[in-house]
C-alpha cells in the first residue's frame, strides 16, 4: 500500500512545517523495511494524555505514542504526536519547531521498525538514528 497519512485532531499545522512524506518512505527503505500504512495523528496535550492514560495507564504528558501494527517488514501503525510538547521541546532544546517535529515523527517510525528506548543504551541508539534522519532531510 505504501501510505503515510497526516491527520489532525484539534490542532493546525502549516503545511510548510511538515516534511514531505516521501522523506520518511525513503528513510524506511534504507532500513530494509517497507511502508505499508502509517498515520501521524497530530493532536493536543489533552488528547494525547487521555490516550496515554487509557491505553498505557500513564498519567503524565508525553510528546509521542506509537501503536505498532507492523507485520514482518511491512511497517504499519498510528503515531500520535502532541504539538504542544513538540513546541516546548523545540524551545527547551533550542531548535526550530520543524526540526523537532521531524525528530519526534521519526522517533515514532523507529519504534515501528523495532527500536526501543527503555535503557540508556537504547536511548543513545535511537537518538543517533534520529540524527541520521535529520541529516537525511
Amino acid at each position: 500500500m505504501n501510505t503515510i497519512k497526516y491527520l489532525f485532531e484539534h490542532v493546525n499545522i502549516p503545511k510548510s512545517k511538515l516534511y514531505p512524506k516521501y522523506k520518511f518512505i525513503d528513510f524506511i527503505k534504507q532500513k530494509n523495511k517497507h511502508t505499508h500504512s502509517i498515520s501521524f495523528i497530530f493532536c493536543s496535550d489533552n488528547y494525547l494524555q487521555k490516550i496515554n492514560a487509557e491505553f498505557l495507564n500513564h498519567e503524565e504528558l508525553t510528546d509521542v505514542i506509537t501503536f505498532n501494527y507492523t507485520k514482518k517488514k511491512d511497517l504499519s501503525g498510528d503515531i500520535f504526536i502532541s504539538i504542544e510538547r513538540v513546541k516546548d521541546n523545540a524551545k527547551n532544546y533550542k531548535v526550530n519547531f520543524k526540526e523537532e517535529l521531524a525528530r519526534v515523527m521519526i522517533h515514532g517510525v523507529l519504534h515501528l521498525i523495532g527500536y526501543n528506548d527503555k535503557t540508556e543504551k537504547e536511548k543513545k541508539l535511537m537518538r543517533a538514528l534520529e540524527n541520521e534522519f535529520l541529516k537525511f532531510l
